[in-house]
């Protein structure tokens, strides 16, 4: 029978294949006390199964063909970071002493007090990262219990192919569907062997959709029961435009699949010959598009699809899961200049370090914040620290010798914080004076992430070079959204009016002030709204790296001029969104 199931579309494009399914180890974990004579045996059984995953994830990084995508290498050193952090290995060691309890009870009863703190954190990609240390757990799991792999080796080839209008000359592609899947699962599998992704969990930027999108691979995430609706060797068609995955497909759906895949091919090889074409609307506007990036290696990705520069790099990678031992100023330089060095004299956007009360980088502050999204995070967190942010503020401006470097800084709101960010920048550059260290200058720009900002433009133009429109947090903070909550998601509009009002004034205001604006939000890489950010006076666009192509092609089949009085109507309008179907 054909059923549907439909989650969060991550990664675009058709794939057809048969599953292979993925089970959680969890489910199946024994809970006894132990006798205290046996704590010690306990404790050594936990530490062999650790250093086997060690062990097994090191040779996993040694043998990694050199084709696979370089996020998968930097995923690997995150789980590697979380298995020999010994603050972890403490506190679960503390349930066996303490409380007797087996090896495995132990491990999970630590992995639930640590992901309680994920879950409290607003910022999505930080919250998404429990993933990490759910499938480092899940792994160790299996080797305390014997069972290394958790990938089943992919049953014998199904006799339905030619009924599905499959030719039996080829082997059949595979689709992952599990509830989640950890880099070290996929690395188990050469890059060709799975033609899309589906898990039960995850969201758009959850590793599963990072890995997903590098590798131009269809994905589904978020799809809640998929990998127990879903039976070994099924047949399953994952539309990655829609967010569907259908199972059991009919011949005629097949069909009407198979079509659009084919189709889908075409358009991804018109979009690549795009790379090298400039970003020009039809009535001469040259529009720049730039990339987001969250790692020095992505600076690969952003070349290849022929971005201008990178638009956002995001620091919080090099804070995230260190137990206190933040990053020194020669380990963030390093990372900096390698971003800058990677874009080959192309302008590089480098924003302060995004994190704060709700996404804990130790144990110093405890966690009593009712609200974190509305708590001490981005620069109140920096501002609240000022020896770390002058840590980073030198990585930066030193970074800056190397290329061209903007800076900018996250969830400004009040004249005082803009004022205390300055006298610490200048702070920061006197400090490398008087140490003899090399920097450049930087043009210096504010994240309008708050709707006080937006609706504070003299301030901010007036110390600022270039703003940025964060509109993941305007849209949330405008509308009182809290958008990890699933019971209000469907809440979080980017065309309510009030948004839309914003962002149009914002463009505009720099306009008048001949100071350059950009959208890096989701927004800026949504094809759907590219002609309405043009209309707008929109002319930079900063977005995930596979998003630049399809936005570029919106782009050049666009007239800037013929679009602001629609966009003007839609701005007036009470119900945006039917001004831009179709």
């Amino acid at each position: 029978m054909t059923f549907s199931i439909h989650g969060l579309p991550v990664a675009r494009g058709i794939a057809i294949g048969r599953a292979v399914l993925v089970a959680p180890s969890r489910v199946e974990v024994t809970h006894y006390f132990i006798q205290p004579d046996e704590i010690k045996a306990e404790i050594e059984r936990l530490r062999v199964a650790r250093d086997a995953v060690v062990d097994e994830l090191q040779r996993m990084q040694a043998e990694m063909p050199k084709d696979m995508p370089p996020e998968l290498g930097a995923m690997l050193d995150v789980h590697l970071m979380l298995l020999q952090d010994e603050t972890l290995a403490y506190e679960i060691r503390r349930w066996i002493k303490e409380r007797l309890y087996n090896a495995e009870w132990a491990l999970i009863s630590q992995l639930e007090v640590v992901v309680r703190q994920f879950d409290e954190m607003d910022d999505p990609y930080l919250r998404e990262r429990k993933a990490d240390l759910e499938q480092v757990v899940d792994r160790v799991l299996r080797h305390l219990k014997g069972a290394a792999t958790p990938i089943a080796a992919p049953p014998p080839r199904p006799p339905r192919q030619q009924d599905l209008g499959l030719d039996d000359t080829l082997d059949v592609p595979l689709v992952l569907v599990a509830h989640d899947l950890s880099p070290a699962d996929m690395l188990q599998f050469k890059k060709s062997v799975f033609a899309g992704f589906v898990t039960d969990v995850g969201g758009k930027t959850s590793h599963t959709a990072i890995v997903a999108r590098s590798m131009d691979i269809p994905a589904v995430v978020g799809a809640r029961s998929a990998s127990q609706l879903v039976r070994q060797d099924d047949w399953v068609i994952i539309d990655g435009d829609a967010g569907v995955m259908i199972v059991d497909p009919s011949p005629i759906i097949l069909a009407e699949y198979g079509f659009k895949q084919r189709q889908g091919e075409l358009e991804r090889g018109r979009l690549a010959r795009l790379k090298n074409t400039p970003a020009v609307t039809l009535d001469g506007q040259r529009i720049e598009l730039l990339a987001n990036i969250e790692q020095p290696s992505d600076t690969a990705a952003a070349l290849g699809v022929g971005a201008v520069g990178v638009g956002l790099f995001r620091t919080e990678f090099l804070f995230m899961g260190r137990e206190g031992d933040l990053p020194d100023e020669d380990e963030q330089y390093a990372a900096y200049r390698a971003a800058v060095e990677g874009m080959h004299g192309l302008p590089v956007t480098i924003r302060t370090v995004d994190v704060g009360a709700d996404k804990p980088l130790d144990d110093r502050r405890p966690d009593t914040h009712l609200n974190p999204a509305l708590g001490l995070r981005a620069i109140r967190w920096s501002l609240a620290e000022p020896a770390m942010f002058l840590t980073q503020l030198r990585a930066i401006l030193r970074a800056a010798a190397h290329g061209q470097v903007h800076l900018l800084i996250p969830m400004l709101a009040h004249a005082g914080e803009i004022r205390q960010t300055l006298e610490l920048i200048d702070k920061a550059r006197a400090q490398l004076d008087e140490r003899g260290r090399v920097y450049g200058s930087v043009s210096l720009g504010a994240m309008i992430e708050i709707p006080a900002a937006a609706l504070s433009m003299r301030l901010f133009l007036r110390h600022f070079d270039f703003l940025s429109i964060g509109t993941n947090d305007l849209i949330q903070y405008t509308l009182a959204i809290d958008r990890a909550d699933e019971s209000v998601a469907h809440l979080y509009d980017q065309l309510h009016p009030a948004v839309l009002r914003l962002v149009a004034d914002t463009i505009a205001a720099g306009a008048r002030a001949g100071k350059a604006v950009s959208v890096c939000g989701e927004m800026a890489g949504d094809t759907s709204v590219t002609r309405l950010l043009l209309g707008l006076g929109l002319r930079s666009f900063s977005m995930h790296p596979s998003q630049v192509l399809a936005v570029k092609q919106e782009i050049l089949r666009a007239d800037a001029g013929k679009l602001q009085a629609w966009a003007q109507a839609v701005l007036d309008s009470d119900e945006p969104a039917e001004l831009l179907v179709g």
